[in-house]
């Protein structure tokens, strides 16, 4: 059984490095999978939800391409097979928001408190919120899809991007 839980808002610590360490140690502490994301690049929670759930279905049947569990969400939730590529969706020193992914895979996770996410995380209650340009360039989205199908419709045009990862072989 696999619970997840998604957190937007500004990161507390601005030095990239050092946010990673800290997620980093906050997974180690807690027993949970814990990933951010750049969340001008997440088109709503539908999207990391789906690609959690891609990736934990992935490990469980031994195809997952990345040994780290955070970074097979990233791969999914990219929409790329190649695990260089699917970086673009992390974090940057340049980063105002973050997506903040957390992932109960084997139900030996204990939740971290409120008091240590807000270490990390500032939480602005604006939910998921994307660039629409930032989006269609990271997912390369072309200007004919979007006038097929509407602007309105990006989201399920990640989403498949997201379905097809595990075509790319």
């Amino acid at each position: 059984m696999k619970e997840i839980r998604l957190l937007f808002g500004k990161p507390k610590i601005r030095d990239r490095s050092k946010l990673l360490s800290a997620l980093h140690e906050l997974q180690s502490s807690h027993g949970c999978i814990v990933q951010a994301f750049d969340a001008d690049k997440v088109v709503s929670e539908r999207h990391l939800i789906y690609a959690a759930e891609k990736a934990m279905d992935a490990i469980s049947d031994c195809r997952n391409i990345a040994k780290d569990p955070g970074v097979e969400i990233m791969r999914y939730a990219s929409g790329e097979r190649q695990i260089e590529r699917a970086l673009v969706m992390g974090i940057s020193d340049s980063t105002e928001r973050i997506a903040l992914i957390l992932v109960s895979f084997d139900n030996c996770c204990q939740w971290p408190d409120s008091s240590e996410l807000s270490r990390l995380i500032e939480l602005d209650g604006r939910g998921c919120t994307f660039d629409c340009e930032t989006v269609k360039k990271v997912f390369n989205i072309s200007n004919e899809e979007i006038e097929a199908v509407g602007e309105d419709r990006i989201e399920e045009l990640v989403i498949e991007r997201v379905a097809l990862v595990d075509t790319y072989r």
